[in-house]
């Protein structure tokens, strides 16, 4: 099968294969497009948590980004884990050098066992540098809580929150809803003319390492293949309900999704 769209994949490398880097491969490449990828850390981690984190420097980051994309155009362009301000701002000058588009934004923050990925002045240089130049930004509460020092507790405090973030730059916010203490799941997409909820399943499951980060991928994805943004953000939604659904059960803490459930194999390996 011929590749449909290029994705360029800006993020950290997760060693366990849930999250990150890693991840976002699967995705690109389970719903048919081709990854290309630029590495901005590489950590050691599990389902239980993170050891330790080795950042690449901020030239590096920028020669990946550049010598792949001047040889492979890429449709679409997905950004993870940017630990410094410096990092930040050499991923946003190669970016507008090579005059990339549809980009979107997952503001990682926090591993889901808790440990900080991103230091402080990174935070602000996201809100005030990066938010800006991309079309979508995908927080979840924790991360939309910190961007917008707002606490989240319902449906109205997540549109709330968007606003904040539109009125701070950012182009269009996908607020996911799956910290919120409800029966059902509900994500948010704003921008300046309106507010657009997606309601779907909430299934109850320990295995969501990963979610956020397959997420903005699936869309950046979708994007690629001349998908509008609301469409792009439906069936992205979409796939990562799937994936969660499939219940894998590795490892023993939060453990990863299924990114193959969108795969249907039908070669026969020989014994």
């Amino acid at each position: 099968m011929k590749p449909k769209s290029k994705v360029l994949i800006i993020a950290g490398s997760d060693s366990s294969g849930g999250a990150g880097i890693q991840a976002d491969i699967k995705t690109v490449t389970s719903l048919g497009s081709y990854a290309m990828t630029t590495v901005t850390a590489v950590t050691a981690q599990n389902t239980t948590g993170v050891r330790s984190i080795i950042a690449i420097s901020p030239k590096e980051i920028s020669n990946q980004i550049e010598f792949s994309a001047m040889d492979i155009r890429p449709d679409a362009v997905k950004i993870g884990m940017l630990h410094s301000k410096e990092v930040i701002l050499a991923v946003i000058k190669s970016l507008k050098k090579l005059k990339l588009n549809k980009l979107v934004l997952d503001p990682v923050m926090v591993a889901k066992g808790g440990t900080r990925l991103i230091n402080g002045t990174a935070i602000i240089y996201i809100k005030k540098k990066l938010m800006k130049n991309t079309l979508l930004i995908t927080p979840n509460i924790p991360e939309a809580e910190i961007l917008t020092k707002i606490k989240i507790d319902t449906t109205q405090d997540m549109i709330k929150a968007g606003k904040i973030l539109i009125s701070l730059g950012a182009k269009n916010v996908l607020i996911k809803g799956g910290h919120l203490k409800s029966k059902k799941m509900n994500d948010i997409l704003i921008n300046k003319k309106m507010i657009k909820v997606f309601n779907s399943k909430k299934y109850n499951s320990k295995n969501t390492h990963g979610t956020g980060c397959t997420l903005s991928s699936s869309i950046a994805t979708y994007l690629s293949c001349g998908k509008d943004l609301i469409k792009s953000c439906e069936q992205g939604i979409k796939y990562v309900n799937e994936a969660i659904k499939c219940k894998l059960n590795f490892g023993k803490g939060n453990g990863p999704i299924n990114h193959l459930n969108s795969i249907s194999i039908n070669k026969k390996f020989d014994k």
